[in-house]
C-alpha cells in the first residue's frame, strides 16, 4: 500500500498544532487540569464559608464578658498572634463544632481590628 506524499507533513503539523495549542491554552487561555481546578474551589470556598460567619464571631466576641480583657490582649499582639487570641477565645468555632476554624479567625481578626 501506498502511503501519499502529504501524509507526513500532515501529521508533523496536526501534532505541532496540538503541542501549540496545549501550550497556548494552559498558558493564557485559562485552562487547568482537574487537580487545579479543585484546589481552586475548595479555597474559594473555605473563603466564603469565612466571609459568611465573620458576622457571627464579632457578634460572639461583643456577647463575651470577657471582651475587654481579649480586645486589649489583641491590641497588644503582634499579627501573627492575633489569629491564636481569638481562637483560644473561642469566638470563631461556629456552632456545632468543637475546633475553632482558621479562615474564620482570621477574618475576625481583621474585622475587629477595623472596629478599634
Amino acid at each position: 500500500m501506498q502511503i501519499p506524499e502529504w501524509t507526513k507533513p500532515a501529521l508533523t503539523g496536526a501534532g505541532v498544532g496540538a503541542i501549540a495549542l496545549a501550550i497556548v491554552g494552559f498558558s493564557w487561555g485559562g485552562w487547568v487540569t482537574g487537580a487545579s481546578a479543585s484546589e481552586m474551589s475548595s479555597k474559594s470556598s473555605v473563603a466564603a464559608v469565612a466571609s459568611a460567619l465573620t458576622p457571627y464571631c464579632v457578634q460572639n466576641s461583643q456577647n463575651d464578658p470577657r471582651s475587654t480583657n481579649v480586645m486589649a490582649e489583641l491590641e497588644k499582639a503582634t499579627s501573627y498572634q492575633r489569629r491564636g487570641i481569638v481562637e483560644k477565645a473561642g469566638w470563631a468555632t461556629p456552632l456545632g463544632t468543637e475546633k475553632p476554624d482558621r479562615a474564620l479567625a482570621e477574618a475576625c481578626q481583621i474585622e475587629l481590628k477595623k472596629d478599634t
